[in-house]
């Protein structure tokens, strides 16, 4: 428990054997200051050419008191649980994370959407869930940072990888022109600053309740900040690192996968700026229409 709320990690994940113990370790490990968020301690990152699907790196730890900032708190453990949704994987994904100290369930049904809200349904106390992809494309130890607006009365925090550092090649031309279009989109129909769709985000639980998620494929992302912005959220972004995931993408590295995220995202952006239009203007058959188009576009979409 952390500032007396309990954080739980959601992982939706699909043949991420290579990459899963990293992300779980780095979790799981880190230690920050209870007063400042300063990490204490972390799990060492090694260099995206020598990783390996076991993490065999050290505990580094850092002098919280050598930050000029800091106030000294208690060292306390940053994450309580972690929960990783096996979304049909073919490799030994699910039983690498289990050893690595996370929960795993399953959910048969293909779909970032549908791996997300099964991962939510477990019943654990959690005050903030965060979402993170098990591809190792981040930088866990960031955590602290994508967190602290929410103990500042924000809603819902998006981890932006345009306003952070990206590693060369970490983003796919499709990936960043898709990002830049989505964002565009939503700036103008909702009025509301945004510059990523990015998977790394924090929201608290109530809030989340509030959203009533319900896409099932690629359009969650998007989704979760839409209903954000019309349920009037409070809504930050915060600069968050990009590496090179480990193993090939399930939506960049296939033409397939660029052409179904695509839809999913902008079907899903206009099924949302529809329904509240017709929910505006009183028109039943309109939100219906709306529903049912995207349903179809997402059909044939793949997890992420």
């Amino acid at each position: 428990m952390f500032r007396e709320r309990t954080i739980t990690v959601v992982i939706p994940a699909l043949n991420e054997e290579q990459s899963i113990a990293y992300v779980i370790n780095e979790l799981l490990a880190l230690k920050v200051c209870s007063e400042c968020s300063c990490v204490i301690e972390k799990l060492s990152q090694k260099n995206n050419d020598s990783r390996s699907n076991t993490l065999t790196g050290p505990k580094i730890p850092t002098d919280c008191l050598s930050t000029p900032s800091c106030q000294g708190g208690e060292i306390v453990t940053l994450v309580d649980n972690v929960v990783l949704c096996d979304n049909g994987s073919t490799d030994n994904t699910a039983s690498i994370a289990r050893d690595s100290g996370a929960m795993v369930i399953e959910e048969s049904e293909k779909g970032y959407g549908a791996a997300c809200l099964a991962a939510m349904s477990v019943p654990l106390d959690k005050d903030i869930v965060v979402f993170v992809d098990g591809d190792h494309s981040v930088d866990c130890s960031e955590l602290p940072a994508l967190l602290e607006p929410i103990f500042s009365g924000a809603d819902l925090v998006i981890g932006s990888r345009t306003l952070g550092n990206c590693e060369s090649g970490a983003l796919s031309i499709p990936q960043i022109l898709g990002n830049r279009l989505a964002s565009i989109l939503m700036r103008l129909l909702w009025k509301e600053q945004v510059t990523d769709l990015g998977p790394f985000r924090a929201v608290r639980n109530d809030v989340l309740n509030d959203l009533q998620m319900q896409d099932r494929q690629f359009g969650w992302t998007v989704e979760m900040q839409v209903r954000a912005f019309q349920l009037k959220k409070h809504v930050v972004e915060v600069p968050v690192s990009t590496q090179k995931r480990i193993g090939q993408s399930k939506i960049s590295g296939t033409v397939s996968g660029v052409i179904g995220a695509s839809k999913g995202i902008l079907g899903t952006i206009a099924k949302l700026y529809w329904r509240e239009l017709a929910v505006k203007y009183g028109s039943t058959a309109s939100v219906k229409i709306a529903d049912n188009h995207v349903a179809k576009v997402g059909d044939n979409s793949e997890s992420v």
